[in-house]
């Protein structure tokens, strides 16, 4: 059943994820979304044959109403009337679960602590996977205080509307794609964009899509911030009413998008999440924007132009 209108997230019981909820509560708010909280559970891969007798109670309806516990606690803190929420308990590896249930939402929500490395071992974690994975835009919300620091198991961060945006811009076809989802988010929360584009003229070890071979620093900067207008430009007549700011600077977009994630509420990311391995990293820039940056990261993907809703 398609719910398109509606927005996903996923708990655990853990403070990181009941502030992604908090987060993901006031987004459906300012959308005028659905919430649709989901708690997962598995049983452990040994069966309840192979223990002792004191470990046989550890079945699926023991486990189950642990899970309806964390789902209560969590339905419970939400209290806005003008949010339609609706709690589920499913079965499945977190992960897994979580990006099935993306086919059917236009955004999905979950949180994380920040300490995580290497895309977290190679996506072991749903703040990894489902960025990498899911059929729909993914917002990371990570458990950082004020000074950008992560905060322990307990301790509370402070939430904040989506005010500035800041969006990496390329040429490719997922940067535009980022873009626009950027501009639909500015709509709706009348907040700003500014569209960056870094250019790494230290090290030039590549080329971004429109960009000319072999010219000096500022006939670079020069070429990148035309290149840029086009791509901005095509995107605000797709999407009309949003403020956006244009940005080159010298750097790679991983530095300035973690640097600028310092002073913004939400970053946005553009990534193929075609699978595979280069797919399962999400790319240099955005797995390390979401294991650095200071406010949510939305991971804008091209693997949902392939569902066929019902």
């Amino acid at each position: 059943m398609a719910r398109e209108h509606e927005i996903l997230v996923g708990v655990d019981g853990s403070s990181a994820s009941l502030h992604a909820l908090d987060w993901a509560a006031a987004e459906a708010r300012t959308r005028g979304a659905g919430l649709q909280v989901v708690v997962a559970y598995s049983l452990p891969t040994f069966t309840a044959a192979s223990l002792d007798g004191g470990y046989a109670a550890l079945d699926d309806e023991t486990i189950r109403a642990g899970a309806q516990a964390v789902l209560d606690e969590a339905v419970g803190r939400l209290h806005d009337p003008g949010v339609l929420v609706q709690g589920r308990v499913l079965t499945g590896d977190a992960a897994g679960v979580l990006v099935e249930e993306s086919r059917d939402v236009e955004l999905a929500v979950v949180g994380t602590r920040g300490r995580g490395g290497f895309a977290d071992r190679l996506l072991g974690t749903v703040s990894s996977a489902l960025p990498a994975h899911g059929w729909c835009p993914t917002v990371v919300v990570p458990l950082r205080g004020e000074d950008g620091h992560p905060l322990a198991e307990g301790e509370t961060a402070p939430l904040r509307p989506v005010r500035r945006i800041v969006v990496g811009v390329d040429g490719s076809p997922p940067a535009e794609r980022a873009l626009r989802a950027a501009l639909r988010e500015a709509v709706v929360w009348d907040a700003d964009v500014f569209a960056v584009s870094g250019v790494p003229i230290a090290s030039m070890t590549g080329a971004l899509a429109w960009l000319p071979s072999a010219v000096d620093h500022e006939q670079v900067l020069k070429d990148v911030a035309e290149g840029l207008d086009v791509v901005v430009d095509r995107a605000v007549a797709e999407i009309p009413g949003a403020r956006v700011h244009r940005r080159v600077l010298d750097g790679t977009g991983a530095e300035l998008l973690t640097e600028f994630s310092a002073a913004t509420d939400l970053v946005v990311v553009g990534s193929r999440g075609r699978g595979g391995f280069a797919g399962l990293l999400l790319g240099s820039t955005s797995q390390a924007v979401l294991h650095h940056a200071r406010c949510p990261v939305m991971v804008v993907t091209t693997r949902g132009d392939d569902v066929t809703r019902p």
